[in-house]
């Protein structure tokens, strides 16, 4: 599913209306139209917000891309375990997905990548973790391309090389 879909399926699960939304968020009912009709995307600092107040991860929330384990691809099954130093995580996942674009400041990071462990599951499906922030499509593909060869690999551990390092700006999230 789109973010769109996503979006309008969480609001009506939490019985909101696209104006009380908007006047969660403090955007306008078209803002909030545009959005579930896939027209545009809120800036990272309402997305925050919107998976905070909804109760719904952000990768959920998204419905971004993944890449598949080693097991999907008939290959050798396995875990990997991921070192963020960007934002101090290391977890062993299964799998990562990365966000859709997010539309925000000029020094605003475009892309988020989470990491999934398909056997933790929740309401809203797998377990997801945030992993990093990146600048833009080719650096989080890349990243992304990365993990997939060290999981093909057999590799025990990766640590995160196209990463941004970011800070929270009152409920902006802008790069360092």
């Amino acid at each position: 599913m789109s973010f769109g879909e996503n979006l309008q399926t969480v609001r009506k699960k939490n019985q909101l209306s696209q104006e009380g939304l908007a006047e969660m968020l403090g955007v306008s009912r078209q803002a909030v139209s545009k959005w579930e009709l896939g027209e545009g995307y809120p800036e990272v600092d309402k997305l925050v917000v919107l998976s905070k107040k909804l109760n719904i991860s952000l990768d959920s929330l998204l419905g971004g891309e993944y890449a598949p384990t080693a097991s999907e691809n008939g290959k050798a099954s396995g875990m990997i375990r991921i070192v963020s130093p960007n934002e101090g995580v290391i977890v062993s996942v299964s799998k990562v997905t990365r966000s859709q674009q997010f539309k925000g400041l000029r020094n605003s990071p475009k892309y988020a990548l989470f990491a999934t462990d398909g056997n933790e599951m929740s309401f809203w499906g797998a377990q997801n973790t945030f992993l990093a922030w990146y600048r833009d499509l080719d650096d989080v593909t890349n990243e992304i391309a990365e993990i997939q060869n060290a999981l093909n690999a057999g590799a025990a551990s990766y640590t995160l090389q196209y990463s941004v390092k970011c800070r929270q700006n009152l409920f902006r999230t802008i790069e360092e």
